[in-house]
């Protein structure tokens, strides 16, 4: 399995709202609502200029997506971390984390929310990216918690 990483452009919206659209689907289904999913070529696009997306390719496969956003002075805001359900489990999303600090190697602080019962985003960022769990808050009716990673804490 080989695994690389190709920076998206404006052209890869409609492979990008695939991906999400496959990979937030349970989301959606679960809380009735999810900003990752069902977004428009024009989102999708809007998105691409705001943020650095990175396409997770899997034996040249997309299969994955990794988004964050350079808040400055070494902070970085991690948007989107997904890979397709079939590609779940196979070390993917640490890689593409790995490769996130990496490319950002000025980096001191990285944020991220992720929905409180989904146990599974909890123990992948908390275990293996190393993050410490910060504040809760009601987005809609999604209750959220905030993840933080400072570099001088396991940097």
């Amino acid at each position: 399995m080989q695994v690389t990483f190709r920076e998206a452009v404006k052209e890869d919206a409609d492979l990008l709202i695939r991906i999400y659209d496959v990979a937030f689907y349970s989301d959606y289904v679960r809380y009735g609502e999810c900003p990752a999913y069902g977004r428009t070529r024009e989102m999708m696009e809007e998105s691409i200029a705001k943020t650095t997306k990175y396409l997770i390719l899997c034996d040249q496969l997309s299969v994955g997506v990794i988004s964050y956003e350079n808040k400055g002075d070494g902070h970085y805001y991690l948007g989107c971390l997904c890979v397709i359900p079939e590609f779940q489990g196979k070390g993917l999303g640490s890689l593409a984390f790995r490769h996130m600090c990496e490319v950002c190697s000025d980096w001191k602080r990285i944020t991220l929310v992720t929905p409180v019962d989904k146990e599974e985003n909890i123990r992948f960022y908390t275990g293996k990216c190393g993050f410490c769990l910060k504040e809760r808050e009601m987005e809609g009716n999604v209750e959220l918690i905030h993840f933080e990673k400072l570099r001088n804490s396991q940097g």
